[in-house]
């Protein structure tokens, strides 16, 4: 079967050639998927897209046109496609339910104890061998009230390594985990924002969740 992946970088085409030992015949394309490119997929099965690629109505057409019968996402979120397109030419769409959830909770943690600590400034000042201390000093975690908006998995992931850090973990959700209870508690939305010292989204992006914030 021929499959055309697009959004393709070095790291990933080595994996995906190491995979695939020869079962499929893979066309790969760095270019990110628009109306524009979308006739690169032209005699593929199967196209593998990626968070930022384009898949729009527009899209889906074109794909359809060209014999495409199946959708790949290499991500978790899939608020870049258009399902109901998709349903419309028969084209089915499929993605990666468990990306990594400790990838991404450990990521975000990274990306909260750099703006805390100052960590980028601090890069460049100490290029610069300034090594003083003002407007670098953040705080203590421990101690901190952390709301965790989304309570799947990368939210329960990044929960459970807020209360290592010994922060004092809330949970808003549509639904209730009995699991999470042992390590924070549910309030309602305007309670998190008013409790909180920090603040987690771990939700996908679609019309309910739009400007949540």
């Amino acid at each position: 079967m021929k499959v055309a992946l697009y959004s393709i970088r070095n790291y990933e085409r080595e994996i995906f050639e190491k995979s695939n030992v020869s079962l499929h015949e893979l066309k790969f394309i760095s270019d990110r998927l628009t109306i524009h490119t979308a006739s690169a997929a032209r005699g593929c099965r199967v196209v593998c897209c990626f968070a930022n690629d384009q898949i729009n109505a527009e899209v889906i057409a074109e794909f359809a046109s060209l014999g495409v019968g199946l959708i790949c996402l290499r991500s978790a979120g899939y608020n870049h496609v258009d399902l109901e397109a998709a349903k419309r030419f028969g084209i089915p769409v499929v993605r990666v339910p468990n990306y990594s959830p400790y990838a991404v909770a450990e990521h975000a943690v990274a990306l909260l104890l750099s703006l805390n600590r100052k960590v980028h400034k601090a890069f460049n000042r100490v290029r610069e061998l300034n090594f003083a201390l003002d407007g670098l000093v953040g705080f203590d975690l421990h101690g901190k009230t952390v709301g965790v908006i989304g309570g799947g998995r990368i939210g329960q992931v990044f929960a459970n390594i807020m209360n290592g850090f010994g922060c004092k973990v809330l949970f808003f959700d549509l639904k209730q985990d009995a699991d999470l209870v042992a390590i924070g508690r549910y309030v309602t939305l305007e309670e998190l924002l008013k409790q909180s010292d920090i603040v987690s989204l771990h939700v996908p992006l679609n019309p309910q969740t739009h400007h949540l914030i």
